[in-house]
């Protein structure tokens, strides 16, 4: 039988510097992950990304980070492949990866339509691409999503919509990966505590998401806390890799499907 722990696995997550992303690679190399490369966009993010191969060399595992926009296919081809050199094929993929935009339909314009199913979509489908040439047999991959996939809202079309093409990309690379024992799922967090979340929501809006979950006055600011999904992203990627093909949405009863 396939060992399904994570000690002695190989890791890459897309995002992986800071926020979510940050705080997987953290937690995995502290459940004894054996390596874990993580990515990260632009150079504001560089500090980041060398506090979290910081802390995960101290947790015992090898780190490496790697800088990349990927949004074309090359991008994408170049940080499986780097990966694969530097640290072995990857046991885990995680693609964290994701850009917001809340604004009316007929507001949006081409280029920002075009930059959120870039993001959002094509890096994505690229991601599993890549991630079924080049993870190994018996391993994991979860995309981060988005509860609104759930939601019946205005606004989100731009984010949610690009969003959405993911739930049929997972299901049909669990179906096509699973021949070598490959699990595929997404998560869809609610709105997170995060500074991804603040700058797209105003202060009414803002005041609605924190008070929108079932769970919402058992949780210190009513949102979804990164801590309350890195550890579904660990049981998913290790023991819990019987559920494949899946868009799961945990958010503390903020929406389901």
């Amino acid at each position: 039988m396939a060992d399904h722990g994570i000690s002695g696995k190989t890791v890459l997550i897309a995002g992986g510097a800071k926020n979510l992303g940050g705080l997987i690679a953290r937690d995995l190399a502290a459940h004894g992950a054996k390596a874990v490369a993580i990515h990260y966009n632009s150079a504001a993010t560089a500090d980041a990304a060398a506090e979290t191969v910081a802390a995960i060399r101290a947790a015992g595992a090898e780190a490496i980070a790697i800088q990349a926009d990927l949004t074309s296919a090359g991008a994408m081809e170049k940080l499986f492949a780097h990966t694969v050199n530097a640290i072995g094929r990857p046991d885990i993929a995680i693609n964290t990866v994701g850009k917001v935009l809340k604004k009316p339909i007929v507001e949006i314009g081409e280029a920002e339509y075009d930059a959120m199913s870039a993001v959002n979509a094509k890096a994505a489908f690229f991601f599993l691409k890549e991630a079924g040439r080049h993870v190994a047999d018996n391993g994991k991959v979860c995309t981060l999503v988005t509860s609104l996939l759930g939601a019946y809202t205005p606004f989100y079309a731009s984010y949610a919509g690009t969003k959405a093409p993911v739930e049929h990309f997972t299901r049909a690379a669990s179906k096509e990966f699973g021949e070598r024992g490959i699990s595929v799922t997404a998560i869809g967090p609610g709105p997170m505590d995060t500074p991804f979340f603040y700058p797209a929501e105003g202060p009414e809006a803002v005041a609605y998401h924190k008070t929108a979950a079932a769970l919402s006055p058992f949780t210190p600011t009513g949102l979804t806390h990164i801590e309350d999904i890195v550890p579904w992203i660990r049981f998913l990627v290790s023991d819990g890799w019987w559920m494949t093909g899946q868009t799961i949405l945990v958010n503390g009863g903020y929406t389901t499907k």
